[in-house]
């Protein structure tokens, strides 16, 4: 590899597998490193930037300046599929990353968990990129407890009812197709939840992994996207030099003559923005509505009175965690906000249910 060369690390992976936590961890061992970092999730609101964004709460203010640069290191594509939009939005994030060279020491791409890596690895070739940067190395994260249980993400009877209502299924990979594909484009693969597997389990995954990927592609374990950095960054893959030879369901479909239409396509998104909420109401509220609709996703924020902190909740399936990730600040409009994917929601149904979370407001 050319070392005047800047690296990308691109990580992607379905829909709450991990990839956003295992990024924050890179980060939180910067150590100095200047690194770009470019989010690229489905979804009106960027909740995946604005995690990144946020310092650790065990890191000091030196190093999370020197990894995200105050803010200004994080390059947002909100449309949610670079695959779509590689010449449009990527390439010229990637130009002024390339005009800023002498002041980044590596670049982390997070992909859409409808995204496809290869569209993206290949924009590497172009000359204006070529020159100056390379892909370290393709990092597909995969829910191990998922992946134990036979399925490719956390509720597979939800996924499933997706994949039953998209009429254009024939003409699009199946989102199993899809994990596949961002398998087969893998230098590392990252199992996420290590700490929810068995031994047995552990070993079924392994399975699985070594059935679909070369052999020279490792894996790892993680728990809550603890991986030392050593093992993630310096892997000087020069993925975009193989990438060609990777042949994908997506190119299978468009080989035969097959419509260009994504699987997201038929996703439902949309945000909810409350005032501050009542945090034990909000989540019962959620769970009701996990086990109710058929949402594949839910992240955001939540404010709470008299809570100095934000709240973060992220569900997969009807699997909700909820954590506080930083102090409010003082400038700051305390509001709750979450982003809503899924098959077939009902907006009113589900806006309706949250606002008997919102906190009555006392004199």
């Amino acid at each position: 590899m050319q070392l005047n060369k800047i690296p990308a690390t691109v990580v992607t992976g379905f829909l709450g597998s991990g990839k956003t936590t295992l990024l924050s961890n890179i980060l939180k061992q910067a150590k100095g490193k200047r690194i770009a970092v470019i989010v690229n999730e489905f979804g009106e609101l960027d909740i995946d930037a604005d995690l990144l964004r946020s310092c650790p709460l065990d890191c000091d203010d030196e190093q999370s300046n020197a990894a995200i640069d105050a803010g200004n290191g994080i390059y947002e594509l909100a449309n949610g599929c670079i695959c779509c939009t590689v010449e449009e939005e990527f390439l010229p994030v990637m130009k002024q990353l390339v005009a800023r060279r002498d002041d980044i020491d590596h670049i982390l791409i997070e992909t859409s968990g409808l995204a496809l890596p290869k569209p993206l690895v290949q924009a590497f070739n172009w000359p204006e990129i070529k020159q100056h940067c390379t892909v370290d190395a393709v990092i597909t994260v995969i829910d191990g407890p998922a992946v134990a249980a036979g399925r490719f993400a956390d509720d597979e009877q939800k996924v499933q009812s997706q994949r039953l209502a998209n009429e254009n299924l024939d003409h699009d990979p199946s989102l199993q197709e899809l994990l596949d594909d961002q398998l087969s484009a893998a230098d590392l693969v990252v199992v996420s939840k290590n700490d929810l597997l068995l031994d047995e389990q552990r070993q079924l995954v392994e399975e699985i992994v070594q059935n679909k990927v070369p052999a020279a592609v490792k894996t790892c374990y993680t728990s809550n996207g603890e991986a030392s950095l050593e093992m993630l960054i310096g892997l000087d893959a020069e993925a975009e030099q193989r990438i060609e030879q990777v042949h994908t369901h997506h190119d299978h479909h468009h080989d035969h003559g097959a419509h260009h239409d994504h699987a997201h396509d038929h996703f439902d998104s949309f945000v909810v923005s409350l005032g501050e909420v009542d945090g034990d109401k909000l989540q019962a509220v959620l769970q009701d509505l996990l086990t109710q609709q058929t949402i594949f996703r839910a992240k955001g924020f939540a404010a709470l009175p008299n809570k100095p902190m934000r709240q973060v909740l992220q569900a997969v399936g009807e699997r909700l965690d909820v954590h506080f990730d930083r102090l409010w600040a003082a400038n700051e409009m305390r509001q709750t906000n979450l982003v809503f994917i899924g098959k077939q929601l009902d907006e009113a149904v589900v806006i309706a249910a949250l606002q008997t979370a919102e906190a009555t407001a006392t004199a």
